[in-house]
This record gives structure tokens, C-alpha cells and sequence, in this order.
């Protein structure tokens, strides 16, 4: 008895983990201008959080710079790329 119950616990214990979940929302897909929007607002937030903590000490001047300067880099290409799609999309 204590065996068949051990196995029906286990049982539903890996049908509730593997089953598909029943209510899935739809969710609408990001388009790339979408996409970039939020990695710009990323990144900004990032050199922002940077900067303070080389502020508060935690980096040494060059990894601060290090950083700062890849960060700037791919702010860069990101907003490169936000104004060719805006561009692309006001012309069409």
C-alpha cells in the first residue's frame, strides 16, 4: 500500500513538472526597433550604475575606462541602428 502511493505521488509529481501548462498567453512579438529601444534604455542604466559605483570606489580608473568605453561603443551602435530602422520606415 505504501509502495503504490509512493508511486503515485511520484507519478503526479512528474506529470504537474512536465505537464504543458493549460493557459498560455499570447504575447506579441518585439519587433527590432522595439528590440533596440529597450537595449538602449539598458545600456543608459548600465553607464549609469557604472558610474556611480566608480564613484563609490569599487572600480580602479582603468577598468572604469574599460568599460565605460565598451558601453559608450554599443550605446552607439545601437542608436546607429534605431535611426537607419526609423529612417527605413519613413521613407516606406
Amino acid at each position: 500500500m505504501l509502495g503504490l502511493a509512493c508511486f503515485l505521488l511520484t507519478a503526479g509529481v512528474i506529470i504537474f513538472v512536465f505537464a504543458p501548462a493549460q493557459h498560455l498567453e499570447a504575447s506579441t512579438e518585439k519587433t527590432r526597433l522595439a528590440f533596440l529601444r529597450e537595449r538602449k534604455e539598458t545600456v543608459y542604466d548600465n553607464l549609469r550604475d557604472l558610474n556611480f559605483e566608480f564613484k563609490a570606489g569599487k572600480f580602479p580608473e582603468a577598468d572604469y575606462q574599460g568599460m565605460r568605453t565598451s558601453l559608450e561603443e554599443e550605446a552607439a551602435g545601437v542608436l546607429a541602428e534605431i535611426e537607419r530602422l526609423e529612417k527605413g520606415a519613413a521613407k516606406a
